[in-house]
C-alpha cells in the first residue's frame, strides 16, 4: 500500500511538475519583449493596449521604450530592438523595412490600421448637407467665393500642410495639378499642426466654410465630422510617388492620396520564437473612424497612451476579443475587470 502511495504520488509530482514545466515554456517562448512607443497620439495608444494583452494574456514580461519611426525600424534591423514597433507608417521607410524582410530580420505581422493612413482635402460635412455638390472639387472651385481668404476677401482660402512637414509637398503638388491658384484660390501656411486644427475648429464652431488639407486618423476628425473631397480621377500610385510627393514635380496631374499603409512590424526573432503573440499582432488591427473617436476622447481628457488604452479595453471588449483565442481573451478580461 505504501509502495502504490508512493508511485501515485510520484506520478502526480510529475504531472504537477510537467505542468509546471509547460507553463514555464510558455512564458518563455514569449520572454521579454520590448514594444516602441512611439511619439504620436495613436501609436503610443496601441503600444499600451500591446503590452496589456501581451503582459496578461500571453505571459509576457511586456516592456515600453521611447521610438519614432526612422530610428526604431534601423535599430530592429541593426541591433534586434525594440521587438515590436505596432504602428509603422512604412511608406517613409518603404526600401528600409523591404530590406529587413529580404534580410530575415524583420517581418511584418499585419496592419495596425485597418484602411490605412488617410489623406486628403476636406471641407465641413454642414456644407456638403446643404451643397451636395461641394463633395466634389467641381462644386468647390464653382464656389470659390464661399471659402473666404481670412485677409482678402477678393480670394478663396486654401489651408495646406505646415511647411517642413513632408505633406507640404504633396498638398502644394496637387494645389498645382487642380490649378486651384487659376480658380482663385490662395494656398495659406497654417503655420503648424496647431495652426491647422485651429483653423478647422474655428471654422466648425462659427459653422463657417473651411478647404483644405488634412489626415487620418486624427482627434481633429474625430471631433469635427468633415468629408474628402473627390478629385474625380481615382488614384495614379505611381505618379503620386514619382512627382505629386517629391519637390521636384515640374508637370504635376491631378491623383488622390493613396491610403498609407500602417503595418505593426516585428523582428524576425521574435516571430519565430512567439508565434502566438505574433498572431495577436497579425488580427490586431483599428479602423480610422474608430481611431478619430478615441483620439479626441484622449484629446478631450487629456489622456495618455495608458490611460487611453485602459478605456479602450473597458469600452470596447467586442474590438479587442474579436483578435484573440477565447482562453487568451479571458485572462485578459479578468485583468481589464480589475483596472
Amino acid at each position: 500500500m505504501n509502495k502504490q502511495i508512493l508511485s501515485v504520488s510520484i506520478l502526480t509530482l510529475g504531472l504537477m511538475s510537467g505542468g509546471f514545466s509547460q507553463s514555464l515554456m510558455a512564458k518563455e517562448q514569449c520572454g521579454k519583449v520590448t514594444i516602441a512607443d512611439m511619439n504620436w497620439s495613436s501609436a503610443s495608444l496601441i503600444a499600451n493596449v500591446d503590452r496589456f494583452i501581451l503582459e496578461h494574456g500571453y505571459g509576457c514580461e511586456a516592456e515600453l521604450i521611447p521610438g519614432d519611426t526612422m530610428p526604431t525600424s534601423t535599430s530592429m534591423i541593426e541591433k534586434g530592438e525594440p521587438d515590436i514597433a505596432p504602428e509603422m507608417w512604412t511608406n517613409s521607410v518603404k526600401e528600409l523595412i523591404e530590406k529587413g524582410v529580404e534580410d530575415k530580420r524583420l517581418a511584418v505581422a499585419g496592419n495596425s490600421l485597418s484602411d490605412g493612413g488617410e489623406e486628403g482635402f476636406w471641407v465641413p460635412q454642414y456644407m456638403v448637407d446643404a451643397d451636395p455638390s461641394l463633395k466634389t472639387i467641381q462644386g468647390v472651385i464653382k464656389n470659390v467665393k464661399l471659402f473666404e481668404h481670412p485677409e482678402d476677401p477678393e480670394v478663396g482660402a486654401f489651408y495646406g500642410c505646415p511647411a517642413g512637414w513632408g505633406c507640404q509637398l504633396s498638398s502644394e503638388n496637387l494645389f498645382r495639378a487642380l490649378k486651384l491658384d487659376e480658380a482663385g484660390f490662395e494656398l495659406i501656411d497654417p503655420g503648424s499642426g496647431a495652426g491647422l486644427a485651429g483653423s478647422i475648429a474655428r471654422a466648425y464652431e462659427r459653422k463657417q466654410p473651411w478647404f483644405g488639407y488634412y489626415w487620418a486618423p486624427t482627434a481633429v476628425l474625430g471631433k469635427y465630422k468633415m468629408v474628402k473631397v473627390d478629385f474625380g480621377s481615382g488614384i495614379d500610385q505611381a505618379h503620386f510617388t514619382d512627382c505629386i510627393a517629391k519637390a521636384e514635380c515640374a508637370a504635376p496631374k491631378v491623383t488622390m492620396y493613396p491610403s498609407s499603409i500602417v503595418k505593426t512590424v516585428t523582428t524576425m526573432d521574435f516571430a519565430e520564437q512567439a508565434k502566438a503573440p505574433f498572431e495577436y499582432l497579425s488580427k490586431r488591427a483599428v479602423t480610422n473612424e474608430k481611431m478619430n473617436s478615441l483620439l479626441a476622447w484622449m484629446e478631450d481628457n487629456q489622456a495618455d497612451g495608458q490611460i487611453a488604452a485602459e478605456h479602450f479595453l473597458i469600452t470596447y471588449p467586442e474590438i479587442w476579443q474579436s483578435w484573440l483565442p477565447k482562453p487568451v481573451a479571458s485572462k485578459v478580461a479578468d485583468a481589464v475587470n480589475e483596472l
